[in-house]
């Protein structure tokens, strides 16, 4: 439950006048280490700190109430309210000593100096200045203000494919017509935004401060996110365990107004990533979660779900493997035997970073997506190139078509052409030159390409889209759904 808001009035009757009074005040957006240091500065020089928190307004960027919170969960504050009218409140406050962070010593605020100047307070100018500022904080990591000069658009592919804008934008218009199902394990992401305080003492750990978190959609969740944004009408497959996880991942499909199914097994936990990150840059993550395979009861209720959801019809079904035990291998070849019965288009991918998968498990596929070290793994081959691995891969499990992902050295594209003609081969260098967060690089480009092959999109058209759609990813910070709007602003750049 929210703490009541305080006001001067509130406070005033509780301190005692006979001992010195430090006051601070400010917005205090983000708690961070600089807050922190100022506060205690403060609380050394006096007896009582007391603290004012100022309105929301326009230089303010989280209510009130989250902020006055925050203020009273320091220790070494002793007193917090929202100021409603700053010199009033002070002049009714009375405090000895009023102090500020360094950076206010060359500022001019005629008011507070006029009444330290009458009221023969003493002002302390704090060396407690943080790196950022709180807002900055909140604009690296969180507003995800994407910067396109980061982009290169690849116009060698463009010109050698015989790349058509006009024709792209035409794709992107299709994906409304289409009905897609996305199914795979659902991942609860959550970001939290550290300083870095120092190393320790006592022994060698480095020590951060947490500011401020942010939680998103991920796993396959995001990938059907991502399906539904671009307009198309989308049913998510999953399964979650009963925890808090769950019932934030429910809060944000009922937002996407998504048709969903979290089929709900007790005997796991709702798969959650944390990622501490400290001045753009992740410190540590933290996986928690349990992989065992699916009951056969569940098994059989998600394979009867699939069934009505082909039965009244489906243009795509994407495979969105995380190898948390969902996609067992009586699933797998269940739902491939109803997609071939009904001639429903599927695609793809199975991730080994922090898990061991196996691309290999879905023959026939249209498209599939592995990073460079997930063919290998599938084929068992550390030593063939990429051309080879993607022949081994077609020939032995009749895929369609490959994209083996290479991080900044973009994707490489291989077609069951390729098995007699190098046409049937091509490289997309990386588009974004300087990402921001890799997460959920792949899962971009799998949506965007599988849904451009089922609007009518050739192999390279695909490729070129889901490049794009990887790029835009990368620019920012956690998984946001993509945005027709911002595909079509770098397809006409």
């Amino acid at each position: 439950m929210q703490e009541p808001l305080l006001y001067i009035n509130d406070v005033k009757n509780k301190i005692d006048n006979n001992r010195n009074i430090v006051f601070v005040y400010g917005n205090f957006n983000v708690l961070h280490a600089g807050h922190i240091r100022l506060l205690k500065f403060a609380s050394e020089n006096g007896d009582i700190l007391v603290v004012g928190v100022n309105q929301d307004s326009q230089n303010t960027h989280i209510p009130i109430a989250q902020r006055f919170s925050m203020v009273s969960a320091v220790s070494f504050v002793d007193y917090v309210f929202a100021i409603d009218d700053l010199i009033k409140d002070v002049n009714l406050l009375m405090p000895n000593i009023i102090v500020m962070g360094s950076e206010n010593e060359y500022k001019k605020n005629h008011q507070i100096e006029k009444y330290i100047s009458k009221n023969n307070v003493r002002l302390i100018f704090s060396s407690g200045q943080s790196l950022l500022s709180s807002y900055e904080y909140l604009k690296k990591e969180f507003l995800n203000i994407q910067n396109n000069e980061n982009f290169q658009v690849p116009k060698e592919f463009i010109d050698r494919k015989k790349i058509n804008n006009d024709k792209l934008k035409d794709i992107l218009s299709r994906f409304k017509q289409l009905k897609v199902c996305v199914l795979g394990d659902l991942i609860v992401d959550e970001y939290i935004i550290c300083d870095p305080v120092g190393m320790s003492q006592e022994d060698p750990t480095i020590v951060i401060t947490p500011n401020n978190h942010e939680m998103f959609i991920g796993g396959a969740g995001i990938v059907a996110a991502h399906a539904k944004n671009l307009g198309t009408n989308i049913n998510f497959i999953s399964v979650t365990g009963n925890d808090s996880s769950r019932e934030y991942a429910i809060k944000k499909l009922e937002e996407y107004n998504m048709q969903y199914d979290l089929f709900l097994d007790k005997s796991r936990l709702t798969t959650l990533k944390q990622r501490f990150r400290a001045r753009e840059k992740t410190l540590l993550r933290v996986n928690t979660f349990r992989d065992h395979h699916i009951s056969k009861e569940l098994t059989k209720n998600i394979i009867d779900k699939f069934q009505t959801l082909a039965s009244d019809g489906l243009d795509l079904l994407v495979f969105s493997d995380f190898n948390y035990g969902l996609l067992n291998s009586e699933l797998i070849e269940k739902i491939i035997d109803i997609c071939e019965s009904n001639k429903i288009m599927f695609v793809a991918d199975s991730q080994s970073s922090s898990q061991v998968g196996d691309i290999s498990k879905f023959k026939n596929a249209v498209l599939i997506t592995p990073t460079e070290y997930e063919i290998r793994l599938a084929l068992e081959d550390f030593d063939s190139g990429l051309v080879e691995l993607a022949r081994k891969m077609i020939t032995k499990f009749k895929v369609k078509n490959i994209f083996i992902t290479l991080g900044h050295d973009g994707v490489f594209i291989f077609t069951e052409e390729g098995l007699i003609s190098s046409v049937g081969t091509d490289h997309i260098k990386a588009i974004n030159n300087r990402p921001v967060d890799v997460s959920g690089a792949g899962d971009s480009m799998l949506i965007l390409a599988s849904l451009s092959l089922a609007a009518g999109a050739n192999i390279w058209e695909a490729s070129y889209l889901g490049s794009i759609a990887s790029a835009i990813q990368v620019s920012r910070i956690g998984n946001k759904p993509l945005d027709i709007n911002d595909l079509l602003k770098i397809i006409d750049s």
